[in-house]
């Protein structure tokens, strides 16, 4: 038995340990292919099903109703010139439903009255620049959904804006 023992060779030995601890490579080779996997699935699921989303909420989209209004032209409020500052006005109404008109259309003279007193206060200053522009199609919409409610208007569409 001292011979068997002497035979041994110390490194055969460490090599028989090691192989015994490591893991086959098969079970390696197998995990990552499931990580790939997993890996695939979630970028699938992020990226195509929420494209199918975003398709059928488009399809749901209602066109937007748009409803004239008659140009208006009022005299602004210019205490600093003596000279006559006109706007004129053309203005379309964004709706969401047609059956809005119905409850609109009765009110436009309200309508025209509150933007009649509002414009006439406004001085050619309050209109300068997009953030002037921006102010007035805000207190606009404000005033139009005040004089309309129950119904909403969406926005104010600006068709054409002149300062004479």
């Amino acid at each position: 038995m001292a011979n068997e023992d002497a035979n041994i060779d110390p490194i055969d030995g460490e090599e028989g340990e090691a192989k015994k601890k490591k893991p086959p490579m098969m079970i390696i080779i197998g995990g990552a292919v499931l990580l790939l996997a997993a890996i695939g699935a979630a970028v699938y699921f992020f990226m195509f099903a929420n494209a199918e989303q975003d398709n059928a909420e488009l399809q749901d989209v209602r066109a937007a109703i748009f409803y004239d209004l008659p140009t208006i032209t009022v005299n602004l409020n210019d205490d600093a010139d003596n000279d006559e500052v006109f706007l004129k006005l053309a203005i379309a109404l964004e709706l969401s439903d047609e059956s809005l008109i119905e409850i609109v259309e009765p009110r436009m003279p309200r309508v025209l009255d509150t933007f009649q007193v509002y414009l006439r206060e406004l001085r050619r200053s309050d209109l300068e620049g997009s953030a002037g522009i921006y102010r007035l199609k805000e207190e606009l919409r404000r005033r139009v959904n005040l004089a309309v409610f129950p119904a909403q208007v969406d926005s104010i569409l600006f068709k054409e804006i002149l300062v004479q």
